[in-house]
C-alpha cells in the first residue's frame, strides 16, 4: 500500500483482502482446473457434486470411478480428461504435490505444467493460493485484468506486456497485489461475481 496509492485507495474503501487459502491436495488442483474459463459458482455447484461421488477425494479413488459417472456430476469431457491425466500423474508419482514445498516458484511451476491440463494459470494459482507463495502474478486471469482496469484507469483490459509491467512494481509481494485486485473485483459494484475466490 505504501508502494502503490492505487491499491491504498482500493484497502481503504474496502478493507484487506480475505486470506483465501487451500488446502495442497489433489481435490484443490481438480478445482482450479474446473474453474478454467469458466464462474467460481459454476465450478464450485460441479466440484461439489463431484465430492459427493469421490470419497475420500483422492487421486487413487478418482481413478476408480466410472467415467460416465463422472461426466454425470457435470464435468465436460475435457475436464475430465485433464483430471485423469492429474490422477494418473500423482497415483504413478510422475508428479508428487509434497515435493512442491521444496521448489522455488520456477520449478515448481515447471513441475505442475508438465501435465497436460494445468496451464501457467492453473500451476499459479494453486502457487498462490495453495502453496501460499508471495510473489505469484497470475497472467491471464481475467478477474485481475478487469481489476487493473478500473484500480489503474485503463482504458482497456491489459495486454500481457502491459499487466507484467505494472506487476513487476509490486515485486516480491505480487501475489499480495493479486488479493487486494481480487477483492476489488469482488467487492465493487463492477465485480462479475459475489463469490469468494
Amino acid at each position: 500500500m505504501s508502494r502503490d496509492s492505487d491499491l491504498a485507495q482500493v484497502v481503504d474503501r474496502y478493507g484487506p483482502p480475505p486470506m483465501w487459502r487451500r488446502t495442497p491436495s489433489f481435490a484443490t488442483l481438480v478445482r482450479i482446473i474446473l474453474e478454467q474459463q469458466v464462474s467460481l459458482a459454476s465450478a464450485r455447484a460441479v466440484f461439489e457434486r463431484l465430492a459427493a461421488i469421490v470419497f475420500p477425494f483422492s487421486a487413487v479413488r478418482f481413478r476408480q470411478i466410472d467415467k460416465t459417472c463422472l461426466e454425470g456430476v457435470g464435468l465436460t469431457r475435457q475436464k475430465l480428461t485433464y483430471c485423469h491425466h492429474l490422477a494418473d500423474a500423482i497415483a504413478t508419482q510422475n508428479l508428487s504435490l509434497n515435493r512442491l514445498n521444496r521448489l522455488s516458484d520456477a520449478e515448481a511451476r515447471k513441475a505442475l505444467v508438465q501435465v497436460k491440463g494445468i496451464g501457467p494459470w492453473t500451476a499459479d494459482i494453486y502457487l498462490l493460493m495453495a502453496l501460499r507463495r508471495p510473489d505469484i502474478w497470475p497472467r491471464g486471469d481475467l478477474a485481475l485484468k478487469a481489476a487493473l482496469k478500473a484500480v489503474k484507469h485503463l482504458h482497456s483490459l491489459p495486454s500481457e506486456e502491459t499487466f507484467d509491467a505494472i506487476g513487476h512494481g509490486w515485486r516480491p509481494w505480487r501475489a499480495v497485489a493479486a488479493r487486494i485486485l481480487w477483492h476489488f473485483y469482488l467487492s465493487s459494484p463492477n465485480g462479475k461475481e459475489a463469490n469468494a475466490v
